[in-house]
């Protein structure tokens, strides 16, 4: 059956549905995807039918009237822009009962079973020179660990601390899936049971030319990419996982990004602050380093609770200081957040669509030769809609102020800032940190690294609190300690 000439290609087809959606694509300007049609076997026909009936051509096609036609940007200049109220570190003798009547909250939830997790880690490592998943990346100091076996062990601990089960939801991507299934299987899911961990996949866009055209990867494959975190709130629903978090009885669900080695999984003090003020969505803060810092920062904008790129601050902005010397604007994101279930669930059930941001990239593909191509300077637009866009749809919020070497080293370059290295360095010192809050001498050089390597399993202790109860009051290090 014919369905439409191309550069004297015809391209064939034996049913009515796949003749319609090759008319749907050829109608919306992307016919070059066939070029290679007669040449496929019929098992890459349908390879590419496949993927192409996934996709939602009439959302792409507004993308590309919005950002390659009218060439638009995705970030809008900020009319008002205020600091937020935030919950602070704790200070004086008010802020710390606080923080104690909030972890007895969190707590509480905690054992009372209406807490869950999600992971997100729908990338690779490649950046990192490593074409796996990035949590399956060995990090611990000493013992190798990987980032997905840290954040198990974290679950683990405070699974029998509160005598409860922590439900473990892991997004994955098309492009990871199957490994990081693989990789948990290898490893007997970390002592986890397998019921109360679920991987579900989120959604994909395709990638685009400067021009709009989609990006062909192979002869029979689109080039695609994972429509970004804020794809989280709908794939919960797509793939089931609301369902069942509502079976368990699930309210809360605390959200973090794989990278974060010194994540601190389900904090009970965040959670009872989140619970006690009725909140809906919440996100925790990060002192910047410096203004110059590219880190979207926490804000009041237009009336509303939302986070602001980096590029559209002003340098007046930018550059503002309180009376104390801070940033006015000094709240940095550092993508975390605590989500109630009902209010996951109103959004899809209210039909809301987050805004798409636009990313040009450099992304390999195929020409028109069917050779393979891999670009020295961006030719791709990516699509993403981000989680924070969500923020001012709830209704409540908080926002608690964290420190940042305690809880915040992600892991996102091969060297330098944000690597392997500084991750390592940065969780070594921790440690030191609480061991020297029990009373144990651990030298350190100019900067404030210790001088050595430690590493302490979740497992033998959770926090500073619990290690001082647990470790030898005369133990003497030496440059090495490994307590598992």
């Amino acid at each position: 059956m014919s369905v439409k000439k191309l550069k004297h290609l015809e391209i064939q087809t034996e049913h009515e549905a796949d003749k319609l959606l090759i008319e749907k694509v050829i109608a919306s300007g992307q016919e070059h995807v066939f070029r290679w049609w007669n040449a496929l076997t019929e098992n890459e026909q349908k390879k590419l039918l496949s993927q192409l009936k996934l996709i939602d051509f009439a959302l792409i096609q507004d993308l590309i009237d919005k950002y390659v036609k009218e060439n638009k940007h995705t970030s809008q200049k900020t009319a008002t822009l205020k600091p937020p109220g935030i919950i602070p570190i704790p200070q004086n003798d008010l802020q710390k009962t606080r923080a104690i009547e909030a972890k007895g909250i969190g707590e509480k939830a905690i054992k009372s079973g209406s807490v869950a997790v999600v992971t997100v880690a729908g990338g690779l490592g490649t950046r990192l020179g490593a074409d796996r998943p990035k949590g399956t990346l060995p990090i611990s100091p000493i013992m190798g660990k990987s980032i997905f076996q840290l954040h198990a062990e974290k679950i683990q601990a405070i699974m029998k601390r509160c005598e409860t089960t922590l439900p473990w939801y892991i997004m994955t991507s098309i492009n990871n899936d199957e490994m990081t299934r693989e990789f948990f299987e290898e490893n007997r899911y970390f002592g986890l049971n397998t019921d109360n961990v679920s991987f579900f996949t989120q959604g994909e866009l395709p990638v685009i030319d400067l021009q709009g055209k989609l990006l062909m990867d192979s002869k029979s494959s689109i080039v695609t990419n994972p429509n970004g975190h804020g794809g989280t709130l709908f794939a919960l629903k797509e793939k089931g996982i609301l369902s069942n978090m509502k079976e368990r009885g699930i309210k809360h669900v605390f959200y973090h990004q794989v990278d974060n080695v010194l994540i601190k999984i389900a904090d009970p003090i965040y959670l009872g602050y989140h619970i006690s003020e009725g909140a809906k969505m919440s996100p925790k803060a990060v002192q910047k380093i410096n203004p110059e810092e590219k880190v979207g920062i926490i804000g009041i904008r237009d009336g509303h609770l939302d986070t602001i790129e980096y590029s559209e601050l002003s340098d007046e902005d930018k550059y503002a200081r309180n009376p104390d010397g801070t940033l006015r604007f000094g709240m940095g994101s550092p993508a975390i957040y605590l989500l109630d279930v009902d209010f996951v669930e109103r959004i899809n059930e209210s039909n809301v669509k987050l805004p798409y941001h636009k990313a040009v990239k450099k992304a390999p593909y195929i020409d028109e030769n069917g050779g393979k191509v891999k670009p020295i300077k961006n030719n791709a637009i990516k699509f993403e809609m981000f989680i924070f866009d969500a923020l001012e749809l709830a209704k409540k919020s908080i926002i608690m102020e964290i420190i940042r070497e305690d809880e915040f080293s992600p892991i996102k370059n091969d060297k330098g800032e944000s690597s392997p290295d500084t991750a390592r360095q940065n969780m070594i010192n921790l440690f030191g940190r609480w061991l020297k809050g029990a009373g144990i001498e651990i030298p350190t050089d100019e900067d404030g690294n210790v001088k050595g390597v430690i590493e302490i399993s979740p497992l033998y202790a959770l926090d500073a609190e619990e290690l001082k109860s647990k470790v030898n009051k005369d133990l003497v290090f030496n440059g090495e300690l490994n307590l598992q």
